[in-house]
């Protein structure tokens, strides 16, 4: 039966709430219903639709849920070139690039700037006729793409009618430009996902989000959780702007998401600032970025600078010091940790990677080395992102000679000589020697650690030494040594010595969650160190619990659990436990409160406080049952500002959590 008006007008409401909840929570997040609500609008436009297949739309919020796989991508051709921006690596750089724009221009007026992040993701072209997505196409050679119209639907924050919430009406037709990336939470748990299911996992989030465009099943697209931020626009008919930040501004109120964190600047010196800013804070975003679009703000001036063949002369990429560089691998080394994990390592050529000089990086494991086929002798990229350990993202096939070598696991362990095995189900070969001296300096290394025991001055060089000469066969060896024997290392002075005895002596005074943590339970870090103490109360509970009672603290799971349990069965584990004890080593009983004021609440805390430190107002929120945590998202509840506060203040303004300076947060904890 055909629909009457009323189900026609039901169908259009829901589809105008739809696209506005939509708004809200992918573009703005900041949502005006609960996902029950959410879903079950959509459940009832899904079920109208199928009852009234001549009223299906295709620009309907249903259809972002995939379409049937495509057997090929048709070519579309873009009305105005996409162009690629030529890049520029240093200061000197940007301001020969100005000073082509003056000569140009033939004028000296100063130049005014929009500068934003450049978004490490794919370019894509997403075009509007009379406010409906018509066709999307990936930028291809600039001239003609491929058509990614069902995959891009898939994605939420795009919408598929132009929303009327901006000051600018809605032109009859619109291009906009953009990059569709995947943030960087959502990329990690996606690889996850695929290495649990023996997949092959993504190099970075830009390859995944290649991947996932193209697609023939854009079903498969609408299960990874890709993004837009628009950039750029192509042809518009029927509104028109002076400046490419009238421009962004516009693209919110019609439901799109231009790229955060972009400012107007006035000369050359505040795109500076601008660009030292954005890289210090490079690791803190939710999303990857390379550097710096600069753009001439002034549309004129766009239009009278023009393009070189297939650049803008009014816009460049600013780029951050490179993190990726080539190198060759000369050897693979397999290094011994402290649960006796043999770790491959390559030893490399030495090469320069962001200001830091790279000769070794991890290859984490046999599979590892296999999925990548890494062999002795190979040329390879190697990445370095943040402070993190170098890695290799892939081999060059191209530059292999024939006389590359593969690497095989030793079957014994090349420190002690004992036999290594490889338990099943795991990626992870390691030592069973119980006297082996690698694992043992791995352990001490870790126990006396900050995180750990916090023995200030027990070194790398220390450790080996007191090893070498056996003077310590445990850690609880390092509370039992004197002044004489430390005095007795190379290079350590009577002086030294003291402030090491003075430090072990310290040490003593710790907590039950650092003491745990401390030993080196395999899978045990910080966090569940801190989740065993809040359950159980004291040590004894916890050595003497089952895997069954371990199960029910918070975030153990059977693996987990196990790995307790196994460890603290073990009685030359107790032993050394004992004589920590017996040396001095003590720490208070936990009283656990999970029930208070804060219970389920998340504090992120940024900037100085006058009041107290950090670690001090995280102890306040924890006693009220809440929970502190590094990073900004939808799920916090408050963010703490106090003075100098960084670029987590930016995230929760954009996101729309709630901040709270230092005197409302002392109220609060009261």
């Amino acid at each position: 039966m055909p629909a009457d008006t009323s189900v026609k007008a039901e169908v259009e409401r829901l589809r105008q709430e739809l696209t506005l909840h939509n708004y809200r929570y992918y573009v703005l997040d900041d949502p005006l219903v609960s996902d029950a609500e959410y879903d079950k609008l959509f459940r009832r436009l899904t079920e109208l639709e199928k009852q009234h297949p001549e009223l299906q739309d295709p620009t309907s919020p249903t259809q972002k849920v995939g379409a049937p796989p495509l057997s090929a991508f048709a070519q579309v051709r873009h009305s105005l070139q996409m162009l690629s921006l030529a890049n520029v690596l240093s200061r000197e750089e940007m301001q020969e690039f100005e000073e082509r724009i003056h000569r140009f221009l033939k004028n000296e007026a100063p130049i005014e700037y929009e500068a934003e992040p450049k978004i490490d993701g794919v370019a894509v072209e997403v075009v509007y006729e009379n406010g409906k997505l018509v066709v999307g196409s990936t930028r291809g050679d600039g001239v003609t793409g491929e058509d990614i119209t069902a995959n891009l639907k898939t994605i939420r924050s795009i919408p598929l009618r132009l929303l009327s919430q901006s000051r600018y009406p809605i032109p009859r037709v619109l291009e906009v430009r953009g990059e569709v990336y995947l943030p960087t939470e959502p990329f990690r748990q996606l690889n996850r996902e695929r290495a649990a299911a023996g997949e092959p996992i993504f190099a970075n989030p830009r390859n995944a989000t290649a991947g996932s465009l193209k697609q023939l099943d854009s079903s498969v697209t609408a299960k990874r959780p890709l993004d837009l931020f628009c950039h750029g626009v192509g042809r518009v008919e029927g509104v028109s702007f002076a400046t490419h930040w009238e421009f962004t501004e516009a693209l919110t109120g019609w439901g799109l998401k231009p790229v955060p964190y972009r400012r107007v600047c006035r000369n050359l010196d505040e795109v500076f600032v601008f660009f030292d800013d954005l890289e210090k804070r490079r690791d803190d975003l939710p999303f990857e970025i390379d550097g710096t679009v600069v753009k001439v703000n002034s549309f004129t001036l766009q239009r009278q600078l023009g393009e070189i063949s297939r650049s803008p002369r009014w816009a460049v990429a600013y780029k951050f010091p490179a993190r990726q560089a080539t190198t060759k691998i000369l050897n693979i080394v397999p290094q011994v940790g402290r649960t006796g994990t043999l770790t491959p390592v390559a030893e490399m050529e030495p090469v320069g990677i962001g200001g830091v000089t790279v000769r070794n990086a991890s290859l984490h494991n046999m599979d590892e080395i296999t999925r990548k086929d890494i062999r002795i002798g190979d040329t390879v990229v190697v990445e370095r992102a943040g402070d993190v350990i170098p890695y290799v993202v892939k081999v060059i096939n191209e530059k292999r000679t024939g006389r590359e070598k593969k690497f095989v696991m030793p079957s014994q362990c090349p420190v002690c000589g004992a036999e290594v095995e490889r338990e099943e189900g795991e990626a992870a070969y390691r030592c069973t020697g119980l006297a082996c001296q690698a694992k043992l300096k791995e352990s001490l290394k870790f126990f006396g650690a900050r995180g750990s025991m916090d023995i200030e001055g027990l070194g790398e060089k220390i450790i080996e030494q007191l090893v070498d000469k056996e003077l310590v066969r445990d850690a609880g060896d390092l509370y039992h040594l004197s002044k004489e024997q430390f005095a007795s290392l190379d290079r350590m002075a009577e002086k030294s010595a003291q402030n090491l005895i003075d430090a072990i002596e310290k040490s003593k005074t710790t907590t039950l969650p650092r003491f745990i943590s401390s030993l080196g339970v395999r899978h045990v870090g910080e966090a569940t160190a801190k989740q065993l103490a809040e359950h159980f109360g004291d040590l004894p509970h916890i050595l003497d619990a089952s895997e069954e009672q371990l199960q029910a603290v918070r975030d153990v799971g059977p693996e987990v659990a196990r790995s307790i349990a196994h460890f603290f069965a073990q009685k030359q584990n107790r032993r050394v436990i004992d004589k920590l004890l017996k040396a001095g080593v003590h720490f208070p009983k936990v009283t656990a409160r999970r029930d208070g004021k804060f219970s389920g609440q998340t504090f992120v805390l940024t900037g100085t406080l006058a009041a107290m430190t950090r670690p001090e107002a995280q102890k306040h929120i924890e006693a009220l049952g809440g929970k502190v945590s590094s990073s900004v998202s939808k799920l916090t509840t408050y963010v703490v500002a106090g003075e100098e506060a960084g670029s987590k203040l930016d995230q929760a303004q954009q996101l729309g959590v709630k901040i709270v300076g230092e005197d409302e947060f002392l109220r609060m904890i009261e």
